[in-house]
């Protein structure tokens, strides 16, 4: 899933790493700036309007034409002159612009194959909704993600998450191609099809080596079964990978389904702008007002509070003490629910109850190894306690069990890097497509001002400070969960060199 790189006069674009390079040298370019050249460099020649490109740089958020019109201004200073004497980027008045230069699309790097685990290894492709009614699709997804859950929980089984299964929804399923791209060697996919309170299930597990079809079954149920067939679904599935038939563990399953539907379809939204996360939200309060012994909306509406994304300002000490309120609720709740617990986990360790959220952390773990979250958040808490390689390994075994995760894994990679004091890997990662840039930029500039980059670091603080108007050093220092002092100071370190508030 690796995209391709571009070559234009001494430039080369690489999209996928989010870099920009002059003669081989990195040019300091911001993540606005490189996306609205992408779209450019990829459609050389084309006219793209205004909309358009002010989408693929601000996705899913209403910002002024003025902040287009002052992204070019500086893609053209960063350019300087075409070889002709001419503008790489040509303003085509009312409409739009245009990318004028000559373009080579460049082979992009090939993504190594990944070596497939020491036990059965599965993903769980999104299943297809073949109802008439476009409104099934959670329906569908929610089927996916629960059969995901279940299976993570065999202990005897490599199961890849939701992320990376997800990365292939509505996409033609060349099953040999997937499983290499996941490091997987069994793929199970199917439809659903909801309807007049029945549903039919189709499902099919396939070795993706031979081809050949393992396992296959329909179910016809009433809608009132359908968690007694995701477990059915499981037990089979482990049958044929592990040799014997056996129950997935209990879990606290919903009593009413439209706060299962509202689950399924506000979990989209938390990651996305503040305006979704607030319909995130609602959803998820109208889901607990139906069902108040259904544990998943608890956790969700955890992270939304604890993340700042219902609040307009950004996260509060009150939203933070509501978020571990309610993530205890969900683990009263559901006490066997992995993420429950490492949600949990993490809000403890910024509440520097580090002894229970570590007990969190290990339970979590033993419940469901496979739980890639439960990696990558580990990971974060381990470095700033001084445990940076432990920290690297946790990050590393988040990103095997979900090779296309969220943003935030890269930034808890890259803080593990800068933390290893690899920055040039630290900057790599920094600066990809995938990472979460807003908040990623301190730390992107604090590896660049320790390689005597100052410019470069100087530029990443000032956009930065766009988004964060109101950092300082000293609040960040003394509200993250840091438990080593040398660590700690190395952080700080960085921030200083790179210009960022004391």
């Amino acid at each position: 899933m690796q995209g391709s790189r571009f070559a234009f006069g001494p430039f080369v674009l690489d999209p996928g790493a989010g870099t920009l390079l002059r003669n081989d040298v990195p040019v300091a370019v911001g993540y606005r700036g490189l996306s609205l050249l992408a779209a450019l460099v990829r459609r050389s020649g084309d006219i793209l309007g205004k909309a358009e490109l002010m989408d693929a740089a601000w996705p899913g958020t209403a910002v002024e034409e003025g902040n287009l019109t002052v992204q070019i201004a500086q893609l053209r200073k960063l350019l300087g002159p075409a070889a002709d004497g001419g503008e790489w980027i040509s303003t085509v008045p009312r409409v739009g612009y245009r990318f004028t230069g000559a373009v080579e699309q460049l082979a992009g790097a090939k993504r190594k194959p990944l070596p497939l685990p020491g036990k059965p290894s599965i993903a769980v492709l999104p299943f297809v909704n073949v109802s008439n009614d476009p409104e099934q699709d959670s329906f569908a997804d929610g089927l996916t993600e629960d059969l995901i859950t279940d299976l993570s929980r065999i202990s005897g089984l490599f199961v890849i998450a939701r992320n990376s299964a997800f990365a292939y929804k509505g996409k033609a399923t060349d099953v040999r191609a997937i499983a290499e791209d996941l490091g997987v060697r069994y793929l199970l996919e199917g439809s659903a099809r909801r309807a007049a309170g029945r549903v039919r299930i189709n499902a099919q597990l396939v070795d993706a080596m031979s081809g050949d079809h393992l396992w296959a079954e329909r179910f016809d149920r009433g809608l009132e079964d359908i968690f007694a067939v995701q477990d059915e679904v499981t037990a089979k599935i482990v049958e044929a990978l592990l040799g014997r038939l056996r129950a997935p563990p209990p879990r606290n399953r919903p009593q009413n389904l439209e706060a299962y539907d509202l689950c399924v379809r506000a979990r989209k939204l938390i990651d996305d702008s503040p305006q979704m996360a607030q319909e995130a939200h609602l959803m998820l309060t109208r889901a607990v007002s139906l069902d108040p012994g259904y544990a998943e909306p608890y956790r969700w509406l955890a992270m939304n509070h604890w993340m700042g994304r219902v609040h307009w300002g950004g996260p509060t000490e009150a939203a933070r003490s509501v978020a571990l309120e309610l993530a205890r609720k969900a683990v009263a709740i559901d006490p066997n629910d992995a993420g429950c617990r490492w949600v949990l986990a993490y809000l403890l360790a910024y509440e520097r109850s580090f002894a229970e959220a570590d007990a969190e952390f290990a339970k979590a773990i033993e419940l469901d190894p496979n739980e890639a979250d439960t990696w990558a958040a580990l990971s974060d808490i381990k470095v700033l306690a001084g445990r940076v390689e432990e920290g690297l390994g946790h990050i590393s075994k988040a990103f095997r069990l979900n090779p296309f995760p969220a943003s935030w894994y890269y930034l808890a990679l890259g803080q593990a890097q800068y933390a290893a004091r690899d920055y040039e890997a630290a900057i790599e990662t920094l600066r990809r497509d995938e990472t979460y840039r807003t908040s990623s930029r301190r730390f992107l500039a604090a590896s660049l001002a320790q390689l005597g980059r100052l410019d470069e670091a100087r530029a990443e603080v000032e956009l930065f400070l766009v988004g964060n108007p109101h950092f300082t050093t000293h609040h960040w220092a003394t509200t993250e969960p840091f438990r080593d002092a040398a660590v700690l100071e190395h952080f700080v370190d960085g921030f200083r060199k790179a210009g960022l508030p004391e």
